[in-house]
């Protein structure tokens, strides 16, 4: 299992936490998602045999987000 927090440009409510928690929670692999807007980021452990953290972005990206990098 890993972990990684992914920064994000383009929240602006608590409708698009909940879109970005659902897209990351669709994926293969993802067992937790915590999103918060303020600071603006998603920490999410996944298990890395199924899911990686550049698959992670093109789904935060998918959902009209920007991830500006990882932490």
């Amino acid at each position: 299992m890993q972990s990684t927090v992914l920064i994000i440009t383009g929240m602006t409510c608590g409708g698009c936490v909940n879109s970005v928690t659902r897209v990351l929670k669709a994926l293969p692999g993802v067992s937790q998602v915590e999103v918060t807007l303020l600071p603006s980021q998603a920490r999410v452990n996944f298990d890395e045999s199924q899911v990686n953290p550049d698959s992670l972005r093109l789904a935060v990206q998918e959902a009209g987000f920007t991830v500006t990098g990882f932490k």
